[in-house]
């Protein structure tokens, strides 16, 4: 099998795990909002943005694989492909498919005993939580908004971070849905669930946790008047890889613990 030596990474996960499998220098090209490895956009040539790129940029850096995700990386997609290039198109949309994605590319780059390194110790990351949360006297009940106009729910590996660091996802039967638009919630849905706490990431723009507070009625909400609204940058949690576990996973945990400890849950 020839391994591939020279990989255009289309979106950001992908680079932080060849990083992760010792793999970067095979890193021919990456998106412009990568964030992990800290600093990455200074070390490999920028070639997209995440829905947006020009092909010749691609073609520019003389790849041998493409490693793309979600249907809206679909037309960049497409003129690689009719470019000649190859192409893998991942599409995680939960933690096991976080996990298949870097056991593919495990055997991809046929580095598999650096994948099942780096999966066990997520694992035991995981796993570690769980174990924190079954501590906790009480589950709050969370409220994950991805979108603020039309609301979004969080998708699924976001909901199942949610309940493995302690909490109960209001919206978790939603969370299944892979379209952001058929994730969408409405105000007297959220009023009526009565969430305890409020996270916020919103994709390519900072939570505005005053602007929640000011929406009409949501004064009734136990997360508003207790102040139990918080953020989690974006690519450290909507990137489908592993910064959602290492970065966002203790992150909602720490919320979770507080809450615990400073509020009252709501019967």
């Amino acid at each position: 099998m020839n391994t591939p030596t020279k990989i255009a990474c289309l979106s950001s996960e992908t680079v932080d795990v060849l990083y992760a499998l010792g793999q970067q220098h095979h890193i021919a090209g990456i998106s412009a909002f990568s964030r992990h490895p800290e600093g990455v956009t200074k070390q490999h040539p920028i070639i997209c943005g995440f829905s947006s790129a020009k092909v010749e940029k691609i073609l520019a850096v003389k790849p041998d694989l493409v490693l793309a995700y979600s249907s809206l990386q679909g037309e960049m997609v497409k003129e690689c492909i009719l470019a000649g290039l190859e192409v893998h198109f991942f599409n995680q949309k939960s933690l096991a498919g976080i996990f298949n994605m870097i056991a593919t590319l495990g055997r991809l780059l046929d580095c598999q005993p650096a994948a099942t390194a780096l999966l066990a110790d997520l694992q035991t990351q995981i796993e570690a939580a769980r174990a924190k949360a079954a501590t906790f006297k009480s589950r709050p009940k969370v409220y994950f908004e991805e979108w603020h106009d039309p609301l979004y729910t969080g998708i699924r590996w976001v909901s199942e971070l949610i309940e493995i660091a302690g909490g109960d996802d209001i919206f978790s039967q939603l969370s299944h849905a892979t379209r952001a638009k058929d994730r969408t919630v409405s105000p007297e849905q959220i009023i009526a669930a009565q969430p305890d706490i409020i996270i916020g990431s919103w994709c390519g723009q900072p939570f505005d946790a005053d602007a929640v507070r000011a929406r009409p009625d949501w004064k009734s909400i136990p997360a508003i008047a207790n102040n139990q609204l918080f953020e989690v940058a974006s690519h450290d949690l909507l990137v489908p890889g592993i910064a959602a576990i290492r970065d966002g996973l203790p992150k909602i945990q720490k919320m979770i613990a507080d809450w615990q400890l400073n509020t009252k849950p709501t019967s």
